[in-house]
């Protein structure tokens, strides 16, 4: 069996010998004329020439193959009581039956519909269904606000949405029609039709002449038969926070996708067709995209949708009830999850009560696993766990431990080595690699494996002065971090305002733009400061207008109401701290850097550029009164 050594220096030598013979696993209508195509640099393309159907790969081939009585999915709602298990046969009658129901609408190949939905199967559903007759599916978290949703309507320009009466956290009903409908009035770009969902916890009137019946539609429709598309064609849109506040569509193909997530499950999760594998995360997010839907179900396994939180629906034990009940061989969630179990259950007691026999590792991502979250629940499990580290825009790990080819020795706080494919390089800012153990930006030597994003959603000028342009030959990862002498990855933080929360990007330009609408504040600046528990916290500083005097808690509590209206619950808003002024360059930059260091205690110089040097004083101060820096 080959190393790891020798798989990701194949990789790297010849990617195109390396990536034709696992694209041999996928179900082509035509192979490709070739498989990296770099003739319009750097704008790479993979598998140019080839045709297929993405979810032909996900379903009807199992179901062809004569494994139509398999689960494809089991949905596990503690939330709701429910369990139910969904057949591959079962599952390709349901997406074939929607397929079915968007073209009696008018949606035909190419053409855009936004997915705005809970953690249900029908969310899957409705992803394959798109994929299935080649429309381009955008699916946003059911947490986010009317005007994140109607930004998303606007550039996507969907023929129809498809969501649902509501969504449950925890114990809260969160009614889905109303923001909805809001986001729709706000936005400019109005869908021909709107998909309902009904679920019994919650009404949802229908809007004459635009809205269905999700559950009517589906009974009505006649089954749809796959579409062939091109390998290069898009597959889906996701969003993610830029550092400008608008969010940047992440495009994904088809052809590298189905390529590359196929061969990840075997070789960095090491789990065989037939097996259960959770992704506990949310479809509105990239884990939720490539790990609750297309690899394991391109790749034959059983996907669990888990409706619930890691605590509290209804305990602690919640993860090893899934793990046990279904049989799970291997989890996949953030550090966060683990962090929420810790506390309420530090010692694992609730862990006694559940039969773990089969299954086989732990894999985090979303953030840095911290060796302290790492520590406890190897310790816990008695089996690997490993961090591995990815992003939106690669779909999957950029670097990681790939146990399928070789488990290598864990170090703490590191996501092990670059995954096949990525030639990951630290350069200083000055684009020159920097030496082992060096701290430096993480960059990615082009051409990126397959399933990367092509470019963004109408906007290659935007991709290229994101990701390419910063480091001429490299992509720009956003992260900073180092590689040490024995070729192991340490990512440190992001390099950019987009901060990390519970596995969340979110933009604190965003942010900022809400506060900066209050009526009593001239100014403001948010930040990401470290938090044990969830990553990143935003602190939000405010600069009031010339004569106003405001109760501190009072405006506190309007502005995280605020956050909550526009942006959701999930920015986690809480801090807000009100200063005389803003510590900035003499060019009129916030120095938002170095009022992070000072928030995370951590060593800063005061830059020379700097305007007035006693207004970082200030901002120490400030943080002070709100709690920071932490002592953990």
């Amino acid at each position: 069996m080959a190393t790891y050594e020798e798989v990701f220096r194949r990789s790297i030598e010849d990617p195109d010998s390396f990536w034709g013979e696992a694209a041999e696993s996928i179900t082509w209508v035509k192979k490709w004329d070739k498989v990296l195509d770099d003739s319009n640099k750097p704008f790479y393309r993979w598998f140019t020439g080839g045709e297929l159907n993405t979810c032909y790969n996900a379903i009807d081939r199992h179901v062809e193959a004569g494994r139509g009585d398999q689960a494809a999915i089991i949905y596990d709602s503690p939330v709701t009581g429910t369990v139910q298990k969904i057949t591959y046969a079962e599952f390709l009658d349901q997406v074939s039956r929607l397929a079915g129901g968007l073209q009696s609408l008018g949606v035909t190949k190419g053409d855009t519909v936004v997915i705005y939905m809970p953690m249900v199967p029908q969310a899957l559903t409705a992803m394959l269904a798109c994929a299935r007759i080649g429309a381009i599916h955008s699916v946003v978290f059911g947490g986010f606000a009317p005007k994140e949703l109607a930004v998303r309507i606007n550039d996507a320009k969907p023929k129809v949405m498809i969501s649902a009466s509501c969504g449950i956290e925890g114990k809260k009903i969160i009614e889905y029609k109303p923001l909805l409908d809001r986001a729709i009035e706000l936005a400019e770009h109005k869908p021909q039709k709107c998909i309902i969902l009904k679920r019994p916890q919650a009404e949802a009137p229908l809007a004459a002449g635009r809205d269905l019946d999700y559950d009517e539609l589906l009974a009505s429709s006649e089954p749809a038969d796959c579409v062939t598309v091109a390998a290069t064609d898009p597959l889906y849109i996701l969003y993610t926070s830029g550092t400008t506040g608008l969010p940047k569509g992440i495009v994904r193909d088809n052809g590298g996708h189905a390529v590359a997530l196929y061969w990840t499950m075997k070789n960095v999760y090491g789990v065989d067709p037939g097996d259960v594998y959770w992704a506990a995360s949310d479809v509105g997010w990239v884990v939720g995209h490539s790990y609750i839907v297309y690899a394991p179900l391109l790749y034959g396994c059983t996907t669990i949708v888990f409706e619930g939180k890691p605590v509290g629906t209804p305990d602690a034990g919640a993860f090893w009830r899934v793990i046990s009940d279904h049989g799970v061989r291997v989890l996949f969630t953030a550090p966060t999850a683990f962090r929420a179990i810790k506390r309420e259950d530090s010692r694992g007691e609730l862990l006694k009560q559940y039969d773990l026999g089969g299954f086989e590792a732990l894999y985090l991502a979303g953030e840095r696993t911290d060796p302290d979250t790492y520590q406890w629940a190897a310790d816990l499990l008695q089996r690997p766990v490993i961090d591995h580290w990815w992003q939106t825009e690669t779909a999957w790990s950029i670097a990681g431990n790939c146990r399928g080819i070789e488990l290598l020795p864990i170090k703490p706080g590191s996501a092990t080595k670059p995954a096949p494919g990525y030639d990951v390089t630290i350069v200083s800012a000055d684009n020159e690699p920097v030496p082992p153990n060096t701290p430096g930006v993480v960059t990615v030597k082009l051409p990126l494996p397959p399933a990367c994003l092509p470019t963004l959603w109408n906007d290659d000028k935007r991709f290229l002065e994101s990701y390419l342009d910063p480091f001429p030959g490299y992509y720009f990862t956003g992260d900073e971090g180092y590689i040490d002498q024995d070729g192991y990855v340490f990512i440190m933080g992001r390099v950019d305002d987009v901060i990390n929360v519970a596995g969340h990007r979110l933009s604190t330009g965003a942010m900022e733009e809400v506060i900066a609408t209050h009526q009593d504040v001239a100014e403001c600046a948010v930040i990401g400061a470290a938090d044990s528990f969830k990553g990143q916290l935003p602190v939000g500083f405010v600069v009031l207008k010339a004569g106003v005097n405001r109760d501190p808690d009072e405006l506190k509590a309007e502005l995280v109401q605020m956050m909550r209206d526009q942006i959701g619950a999930v920015a986690s808003f809480k801090q807000v701290a009100v200063v005389d002024r803003l510590p900035k360059t003499r060019s009129g930059k916030i120095l938002r850097g170095t009022m992070r260091k000072i928030a995370d205690g951590a060593k800063y110089s005061v830059p020379s550029t700097i305007d007035d040097p006693l207004s970082l004083d200030e901002i120490g101060v400030a943080l002070q009164g709100i709690g920071y820096p932490k002592s953990e």
